[in-house]
């Protein structure tokens, strides 16, 4: 007996577009089983096939869409007056990291029934800048989008502050702590002292909420928190830039930092200078463990070279004449260490080469840089990084939550593994490999999800088919799925 002829990509698209239109004219509604199993079967079949996929664009994304909306049964935000408190945030470490902190400060608040006080941002890490909030983000903005969920009041009241009795006590959250942790340690402080500060909040709240909950930190992350409009003026100009020179473009979030790669454990090559180099800087920190760097690598901790990321873009596809905005801090090894990627993909642009002297303001306030990086690498049509630090988790979450744009996440493990046998097989074999090795993590709707979800990469609460569940089909729509099957 023959085999059964696969349908063809083709009749697949078409079988997914007649579903939708049979059920918007016949008021009958495609159920989530039927509409997962069209969409499995595509996807088996394009992997079974080895069939190519477009580098730059998810066929599906028109089919998803963010939807954080409020439910209308929710309870107001508690006006100020009656609140359980004042509540203030100290955030920990770079943009992202306390842009993290301050999406659960504002569930943290609705948690606790306090007015929140808007957060202080961290002046005392590694990165020394001493932005304010308002520097960063829009406040205003902040304040007004959220009112109907949590009170927000730029600072405390000198009527109040001057009543109290004592100054607001200070405590800090275990991490990812749950909701009952804040109901029954903090909110009988709060209440008693009438102010309470949380410092160094960082993933101080689980990740695993309620759904409404869930919405409120989209509702934060993606709406709430604004840049103002010097950083969204200077981003968008960079975009225009790119624009000009090309319809479309890769951002690439490139960690490659003495730091980080000293804290990572790993060994890229350098000889005895780089070994040297990097425990001397490993010192810092007295509680890291000793690491292989051998093991690191084999179990994908290490993150890839910029010119391992270069490899991977070209084998997935993308030719020498495509454009590249890398956003970076210090590399480690400087020029020499991207001069491969520069000749993979001369079409190599930062924020300091498009930018020119309007980046003058900006230079000594690494928030406000990186908020500018954001905003390109936001915009860009692909975004690729080469680790799985908080930039790179918020924004794959932001893309997803716009519109599933193209997210590159590297397998590194299996990555690292096929580059280390890069000179024992052709271009086109190494080629065909990463495309294997990638499916799955180029930010389709229905990518591999990591063991342990991090709902700002995943914000799986926050994202709707267009096609409803919950009705049945028609007649019409069981017989064209089952010509799929």
């Amino acid at each position: 007996m023959g085999r059964r002829a696969q349908p063809s990509p083709l009749f697949l698209g078409t079988a997914l577009f007649v579903l939708g239109f049979v059920s918007l004219f016949t008021g009958h509604i495609v159920t989530d089983a039927d509409w997962s199993r069209i969409r499995s079967r595509w996807r088996s079949n394009q992997v079974r096939n080895n069939g190519p996929i477009d580098i730059w664009k998810s066929r599906y994304s028109n089919l998803y869409y963010g939807c954080s909306g409020r439910s209308p049964e929710l309870r107001a935000a508690a006006p100020e007056n009656s609140s359980t408190g004042y509540l203030l945030i100290g955030t920990s470490g770079g943009l992202n990291q306390q842009r993290i902190g301050i999406i659960d400060a504002v569930v943290v608040a609705r948690i606790l029934n306090a007015t929140l006080v808007v957060p202080e941002l961290d002046h005392h890490s590694f990165w020394k800048d001493d932005s304010d909030f308002s520097d960063i983000f829009d406040a205003d903005w902040f304040i007004s989008y959220l009112s109907k969920d949590v009170t927000v009041v730029k600072r405390i009241p000198y009527e109040v502050m001057t009543s109290m009795d004592k100054l607001p006590w200070t405590m800090r959250a275990p991490r990812k702590s749950m909701p009952e942790f804040y109901v029954d340690e903090v909110m009988p402080i709060l209440m008693r002292r009438r102010a309470l500060q949380l410092t160094k909040f960082d993933y101080r709240l689980t990740s695993d909420l309620d759904e409404e909950l869930q919405k409120l930190r989209c509702r934060v992350n993606f709406h709430a928190l604004r840049f103002t409009r010097s950083i969204q003026s200077l981003g968008k100009k960079l975009v225009r830039r790119l624009r000009t020179m090309s319809s479309r473009y890769v951002a690439i979030h490139l960690r490659f930092e003495p730091d980080m790669l000293a804290f990572s454990g790993c060994y890229y090559g350098g000889g005895e200078k780089e070994r040297k180099e990097l425990a001397e800087i490993r010192k810092r920190w007295d509680t890291l463990p000793d690491l292989s760097a051998e093991d690191e690598r084999t179990r994908g901790k290490c993150p890839l070279t910029p010119h391992e990321i270069g490899l991977m873009l070209r084998a997935l596809g993308f030719g020498n004449e495509t454009y590249l905005y890398v956003a970076s801090g210090e590399i480690y090894g400087g020029e020499e260490t991207l001069r491969p990627l520069r000749e993979l993909f001369p079409n190599f642009y930062t924020k300091e080469m498009l930018a020119g002297d309007d980046l003058k303001p900006f230079l000594l306030f690494s928030s406000r840089l990186a908020a500018v990086d954001f905003i390109v690498c936001d915009e860009s049509d692909v975004f690729v990084t080469n680790n799985n630090g908080n930039m790179a988790k918020v924004l794959a979450g932001r893309r997803r939550y716009m519109g599933h744009k193209r997210t590159i996440r590297p397998n590194t493990k299996k990555l690292n593994v096929l580059f280390q046998a890069r000179n024992q097989m052709g271009w086109d074999i190494f080629s065909r490999k990463v495309k294997k090795i990638q499916r799955g993590l180029m930010g389709e709707p229905d990518d591999a999800r990591h063991g342990r979800d991090d709902f700002h990469e995943m914000p799986s609460s926050c994202i709707c088919q267009r096609i409803p569940a919950n009705r049945s089909v028609t007649v019409q729509t069981d017989k064209l799925a089952a010509q799929v099957s």
